[in-house]
């Protein structure tokens, strides 16, 4: 059955998945956008010349039409009227005007033989002096000087105008000679009407095209990112480990080159990991074995010295008095070569993977006196922890990670050291701080380097060089971490971080690799 929080994980999860496909980011937006812009700008530009085109023939045929047409029956009919015309006689002949194929309305204004201003028009008064511009009233009735390049004194002038909300094409010319002065008014709502259907139809037109370029540039970014799609996959792989990955390759193109050149560059990989694996676990192989073999002649050694160690405390007289300090060295080093080969198995475990937590209940502020008093550091170490502070924890490690911070406090540091328990949330944190002259700067990234020596010259110490960093891979197994800084009031100091209960961390670690982990109950 589906957990809640883990539907909830699914819907965040292709939540997640659709808004980094939206990101503009996203090559394939991108290639989508670009393209829908080419497509947009040459359509829009294509249409635009087009229905500029167009309406200017439209208007430029239509409007040569009627101005010619308005021209011709000037000279037919107004120019047949008397020089003073009556206003009968005007109003007939622009009812006769108005009748011509264009189908215009006419206007006919002229002065009768009292001088008084006279008008026919052939749609009852609807088209007015008032319809006609100023400007063009005042360019027909402006009489212009005859010359060679200009033969009459008066011209036809016309004029696009709107009103209310309707495009109309205005006229004018005065009859050569004496006689009235027309005006014409057509409308020109018809040839509106389909410049705007042409307008729709190149819109949708447009939009077609922006869709057909949407969908091509779709194609497109599927085709080009599909392979690039796997090799973030394959390389995703590759990261996570999975060093056999491979890209089926296809075509000659440069997609098809790259994903050749991952498949090579991932053999080779898969080398060299291979060769660098064999030699690390021939490396790990030839330790153990080194000091599995070391442990069987140390013992005697062991037991020796322990004897010659005895002799020396029981001060029977029996050891030479000339060769007591090489007894005393010979059991120091001997001592010290049982250290390092403990520390050398504990360290092959770890590379080897095959480190195991035994976890118990710890009260955490008897585990620490324990640590102290088998090593006699009662007096050289102040405790602040609190009894009954308890912890599902591997005593042994714990107890290997605090006698390596201790010791190491008091070795460099000296006395007296201060160990602090506290918890925090689900963690428990116990800081180790010396009164010492601290840690140098430079050698601060490298305290739980294996081996790692402060001074070159001094490449030789009491310890093995390794007890920081087996304190640092136990707080690893625990899920835990170790790190180590300077005091603001002095001294040096370690502060280990250890969840309070490991069990969940290290289940989900075994779920993964397939280990068991072993408990006491």
């Amino acid at each position: 059955m589906t957990k809640p929080q883990d539907k909830l994980r699914g819907w965040a999860a292709a939540r997640k998945a659709i808004l980094s496909g939206l990101r503009f980011t996203s090559l394939r937006l991108r290639l989508v956008v670009v393209f829908g812009l080419v497509a947009l700008t040459a359509a829009v530009s294509a249409s635009g010349i087009a229905y500029w085109l167009n309406r200017e023939a439209v208007l430029t045929r239509t409007q040569d039409a009627v101005l010619r047409d308005f021209q011709q029956e000037m000279q037919n009919r107004a120019s047949a009227l008397p020089v003073h015309p009556t206003q009968d006689e005007l109003q007939h002949t622009a009812g006769q005007m108005g009748t011509s194929s264009q189908r215009f309305s006419v206007l006919l204004v002229a002065e009768d033989a009292n001088g008084k201003t006279v008008t026919g028009n052939s749609d009852l008064d609807t088209f007015t002096l008032e319809d006609v511009p100023e400007s063009l009233r005042t360019a027909v009735n402006k009489k212009q000087s005859v010359s060679g390049g200009n033969k009459h004194a008066y011209h036809l002038y016309w004029q696009r105008v709107t009103e209310g909300g309707k495009p109309y094409l205005v006229g004018g010319a005065k009859v050569i000679g004496g006689g009235p002065t027309g005006y014409m008014l057509k409308s020109l709502e018809p040839e509106a009407k389909d410049l705007n259907s042409l307008a729709w139809s190149l819109g949708i037109a447009t939009g077609l095209a922006l869709i057909g370029s949407a969908l091509l540039a779709q194609a497109a970014a599927t085709t080009v990112l599909k392979p690039v799609h796997r090799l973030g996959i394959a390389a995703r792989r590759l990261g996570e480990g999975k060093l056999d990955t491979r890209l089926r390759v296809s075509g000659t193109d440069e997609l098809a080159d790259l994903s050749r050149t991952f498949n090579r560059t991932a053999e080779s990989l898969e080398k060299r990991v291979a060769d660098m694996s064999a030699r690390d676990e021939a490396s790990r192989r030839f330790v153990a074995d080194m000091s599995h073999e070391l442990r069987t002649p140390l013992t005697a050694i062991t037991a020796v010295t322990e004897v010659l160690e005895e002799e020396l405390d029981a001060e029977t007289g029996s050891v030479d008095p000339m060769i007591e300090p090489a007894v005393r060295l010979v059991v120091s080093e001997t001592r010290r070569l049982n250290d390092l080969v403990e520390n050398l198995m504990e360290v092959t475990r770890f590379d080897a993977g095959t480190a195991r937590l035994v976890l118990d209940h710890v009260d955490i502020a008897d585990q620490i006196t324990a640590c102290i008093d088998a090593r006699a550091w009662l007096d050289a170490v102040d405790l602040d922890a609190e009894r009954g502070n308890i912890c599902r924890l591997d005593p042994r490690r714990l107890d290997v990670i605090l006698a390596n911070l201790i010791g190491n406090a008091l070795k460099h540091g000296g006395s007296p050291v201060r160990v602090s328990v506290r918890t925090e949330a689900e963690d428990l944190v116990i800081e180790v701080r010396d009164h010492g002259p601290g840690i140098p700067e430079d050698v601060l990234p490298h305290v739980f380097d294996r081996f790692y020596k402060a001074s070159a010259s001094r490449p030789r110490s009491e310890g093995s060089g390794l007890g920081l960093s087996i304190a640092l891979e136990n707080a690893h197994i625990h899920g835990g971490e170790i790190t180590a800084a300077n005091s603001l009031k002095g001294g040096a100091v370690f502060t280990l971080r250890l969840p309070r209960d490991p069990s969940p961390l290290i289940a989900e670690d075994e779920g993964q690799n397939g280990h068991g982990t072993e408990g006491n109950a």
